[in-house]
């Protein structure tokens, strides 16, 4: 199942740490065939307010994810993000093709 590491940043102070993470993340996503799906962007709010930026970055599954994030080559970039951005980051699954709303209801 695919699954997607979600970060929404309210905060983000550009300059060269910034930079150096952005110019770096693409080569820690690869060996985990991690791909971006949403990188910031034009946004058109329709309910109540999104001062932020979401990115989504799309892997197999959940391993590959986690291992993604866990990975050293990411350790050591992450320091620069975490230093000027403020926000929040999740894993989670994606659903299966077919999914309806009410599949939920079957918990």
């Amino acid at each position: 199942m695919t699954a997607y590491a979600v970060g929404y940043f309210e905060e983000v102070e550009m300059g060269p740490e910034i930079a150096a993470y952005l110019e770096d993340i693409d080569a820690t996503l690869a060996p985990f065939d991690g791909r971006f799906l949403i990188h910031g962007g034009d946004k058109a709010v329709l309910e109540g307010e999104w001062p932020g930026d979401l990115v989504v970055i799309a892997f197999p599954d959940m391993k590959a994810a986690r291992a993604w994030y866990e990975s050293p080559t990411y350790a050591r970039l992450l320091p620069l993000r975490l230093n000027k951005a403020k926000g929040a980051v999740i894993l989670i699954e994606g659903v299966g093709e077919g999914h309806r709303a009410t599949d939920i209801l079957a918990g």
